[in-house]
């Protein structure tokens, strides 16, 4: 039966979700210096771009006849003589800016400065408020409720203690790392390590809250076109820190009830500087392997809110984490049940409720790319809440309220990389799958594998985050979302003329991101049992976490 259902919804996804075919015939898309043919199915392309630059205030100039010559001389005097500084800066400056007039974009933004957006600003403040709500109290409410009650003060301090943890990494140093443009070489052009690494232009901060030279002028509060043309940049480093926040706490739900706090503050520290902050700056930062925004296109991939850095980067960690701590003393014969479901239905509620700041917040403005994105993470949440117990009701005769608050994560989870890019339909199919998929995966893979992922980290997280990632490009709508053809015209004509693959890259995104994770996770755990020792002794265990580690009870009646 299971099987059947999941072959209909799988039939279902390929007929709501896949774009309707071109019914003029594919043609690979022309770089600045070849051009296309200028067909009618061409023209209407332009006309897309065009307005989709409008939608974003911006003018859009494609390159002249003229300028479409010297690119292509500069290109054949590099191939020659790659050592051509000048012809490497006019080539670098034509793929940085696509098929927009890079000498008319430098004069747009001196003749009209960025200009702050009150109610932009004014959401991602809120947005930024949610995120955090996701954390605390929401996750560690939701995980707090799923140990026994002698670990339920340790599991609501990993949570806690990672927000200051965090915070502190970050704005030392983290920011900088994730988001600066990375190391640029003699004529300024971003390096190879651009691709990975963001520098340390903003170290402590500096330059990302106020601007000094701009203290007689309105626009002291920095904003940074690179990012977001409408919002203040300190805002939008805040609301990333939330994501940075966020995911070590994810992976606390593997090793929850067993682990020192020291040797989690050491993994912590570790995995986050050389697994978050890399895969962050590769995805979302400026010049990042695969950043589409910043001219990616053979390893452009999409995560609009954080798919792969997020949830496939932590559900990755947390499998290495509990195969290399083992299992908990008694699991799996003796029964382990969730001491406070109420707790984790309240958690999981104000996971749902805080997400909407996550998804809809990547939109980086109050404009209609938001209500794109919180519609899809609600349709496909609510699917997902359904399918889980269903799945439960058919196999095992009963439907339950952790498999429904459970399924909703799944579904969040899943829609997280697609939600500003597919439609609503294909975000139904989406939650349907996923519920149904880590239910699966956190009953029966988990069995079969023989690892105690306490909390079933890897298998909301992991499992649903690679789901969701490939299912963004199973799904993908070009025309969801205008940053497309306005950030990356040449890839938004390749996408939708049919000479550009999207699965392929999605995977290729997906392979790297988890051997990034489980590589320095087991660096990180190494370093952390042989420094500070990682898994409490047997008698602290039986005693429980909450007084070996912390000296205090949840519960003291």
């Amino acid at each position: 039966m299971m099987r059947l259902l999941l072959s209909l919804l799988m039939l279902a996804s390929l007929a709501i979700g896949l774009p309707a075919a071109d019914p003029t015939p594919a043609t690979t898309a022309g770089s600045a210096t070849n051009a296309a043919p200028a067909t009618p199915a061409n023209a209407d392309l332009e006309k897309r771009i065009k307005a989709a630059h409008e939608w974003f205030g911006n003018t859009y100039v494609p390159y002249t006849e003229e300028e479409k010559k010297a690119l292509a001389e500069a290109e054949t005097l590099l191939k020659k003589n790659p050592q051509d500084l000048a012809a490497k800066k006019l080539v670098d400056d034509k793929a940085a800016q696509d098929a927009i007039a890079y000498k008319d974009k430098e004069e747009r933004e001196v003749a009209v400065p960025a200009a702050l957006n009150n109610g932009d600003n004014a959401w991602m403040l809120i947005s930024t408020a949610l995120v955090l709500l996701m954390t605390i109290p929401g996750l560690a409410l939701f995980y707090g409720g799923l140990v026994r009650k002698k670990n339920l003060l340790s599991t609501m301090m990993h949570s806690w203690i990672l927000c200051g943890l965090i915070t502190v990494l970050w704005v030392a140093f983290g920011f900088s790392w994730a988001f600066g443009g990375g190391p640029v070489d003699a004529a300024g052009a971003p390096t190879l390590l651009a691709k990975f690494f963001g520098g340390w232009d903003y170290l402590m901060l500096k330059g990302v809250l106020f601007d000094d030279n701009l203290y007689t002028t309105a626009q002291r509060f920095v904003i940074n076109t690179d990012y977001a043309p409408t919002i203040n940049f300190g805002i939008f480093c805040m609301f990333q820190l939330m994501f940075a926040i966020i995911t070590p706490a994810l992976i606390s739900g593997a090793y929850a009830e067993r682990i020192k706090f020291s040797g989690m503050l050491v993994f912590t520290v570790i995995w986050f500087c050389c697994a978050y902050l890399p895969l962050a700056h590769m995805v979302w930062g400026k010049n990042g392997l695969f950043n589409w925004g910043f001219g990616a296109s053979d390893w452009a991939a999409f995560d609009f809110a954080g798919g792969t850095v997020v949830h496939i980067s932590s559900g990755i960690a947390a499998l290495v984490i509990s195969i290399f701590l083992g299992k908990r003393k008694g699991y799996p014969e003796s029964p382990m049940p969730p001491h406070s479901l109420t707790l984790s239905v309240i958690g999981a509620a104000l996971l749902w409720f805080g997400w909407f700041g996550f998804n809809a917040g990547s939109a980086l403005g109050a404009n209609g790319l938001a209500v794109v994105a919180f519609v899809n993470t609600m349709v496909s949440t609510a699917a997902a809440a359904l399918s889980w117990p269903l799945a439960e009701w058919l196999i095992r005769g009963k439907p339950t309220v952790l498999g429904s608050i459970s399924g909703a994560v799944a579904g969040l989870v899943a829609i997280t990389p697609a939600c500003g890019f597919v439609t609503p339909g294909s975000a139904l199919i989406i939650g349907l799958i996923a519920g149904a998929l880590c239910f699966t995966s956190t009953s029966y893979l988990k069995r079969a594998l023989g690892y105690d992922d306490a909390l079933d980290a890897f298998g909301v997280h992991g499992i649903g985050g690679m789901f969701g990632a490939i299912a963004t490009a199973i799904f993908f709508n070009v025309e969801s979302n205008p940053g497309i053809a306005a950030l990356n015209p040449d890839l938004y004509r390749a996408i939708a003329n049919g000479s550009q693959g999207l699965l392929g890259n999605q995977l290729k995104a997906v392979l790297i991101t988890i051997v990034i994770s489980a590589v320095i996770s087991v660096i990180a755990l190494l370093i952390a049992k042989y420094t500070v020792g990682l898994r409490v002794s047997a008698e602290d265990e039986s005693t429980g976490l909450d007084l070996s580690q912390h000296g205090e009870e949840g519960y003291n009646s």
